[in-house]
């Protein structure tokens, strides 16, 4: 049985690989409390590391921000910044929109 679970590991790593390429990954400005700008990253939800990509992105632009619902939140517009960075992470500039 415990090769079973390594083999469902190991599967488990190749999709999320394979998600991470395919993955539509939507950028755009929202306006919230006090007319502040929020970036709304959307398209990672089913990613298991998006927590660990916010924390990046947080920390590499130097703003406050959150993983809720689903998306990633960061304080102010970054959008073209959120891109490049995504970009680097090894996402394609191709499966990311920037709105």
């Amino acid at each position: 049985m415990t090769t079973l679970v390594s083999d469902h590991d190991s599967m488990d790593d190749l999709i999320k690989e394979i998600e991470k390429g395919e993955t539509s990954i939507v950028i755009t400005k929202d306006v919230r409390k006090f007319r502040k700008p929020v970036t709304v990253v959307s398209g990672l939800q089913e990613s298991q590391n998006a927590r660990d990509v916010t924390r990046q992105l947080k920390t590499r632009i130097g703003t406050g921000g959150t993983f809720k619902d689903g998306q990633i939140i960061l304080q102010g517009d970054h959008r073209e910044t959120v891109k490049a960075l995504l970009v680097k992470m090894g996402f394609k500039a191709e499966s990311i929109e920037v709105y």
